[in-house]
């Protein structure tokens, strides 16, 4: 398994990872118009898990930028997804490694991420990697 920056010819097996979990569709061209735009900006770490050449995971890393203290970043994880058949083979944990690597590289203070608290087998792996569950986290769909 391999490690790394997304691509934009990945959109297309992104939208079907997505809609593994969320039982939605993508629209490829949109998605590929947004990483694009995304490249730009230089504020998001996009990552993804290859394995035999197939995008098995994957997420995302927002850098928000800070106005307090002395005014390092901190990091907002979202999407992360792993393929149904690579579950419980270390591609999430691996998936968080090299983002937590690179939020370092980018001084961020903290990660920060938000899962719904009935996803146990979500928030247990999160709190092995050693996410805090004493925060109170809320969302609301817009």
């Amino acid at each position: 398994m391999k490690i790394r920056t997304l691509e934009k010819s990945d959109m297309k097996r992104l939208a079907d990872l997505y809609r593994q979990f969320w039982n939605e569709q993508s629209d490829v061209e949109k998605m590929e118009l947004q990483f694009d735009a995304i490249q730009r900006e230089n504020s998001h770490l996009l990552l993804g898990a290859e394995q035999d050449g197939l995008l098995i995971g994957s997420v995302m890393g927002v850098i928000c930028k800070e106005l307090y203290g002395d005014c390092r970043p901190f990091l907002v994880i979202e999407n992360m997804i792993v393929d149904d058949l690579g579950r419980r083979k270390g591609v999430g944990s691996a998936l968080l490694s090299e983002l937590e690597k690179r939020a370092r590289e980018r001084h961020c203070t903290q990660m920060i991420l938000v899962t719904e608290i009935e996803r146990q087998d979500a928030c247990g792996f999160y709190e092995s990697f050693g996410f805090q569950k004493n925060n109170k986290g809320y969302k609301k769909k817009l």
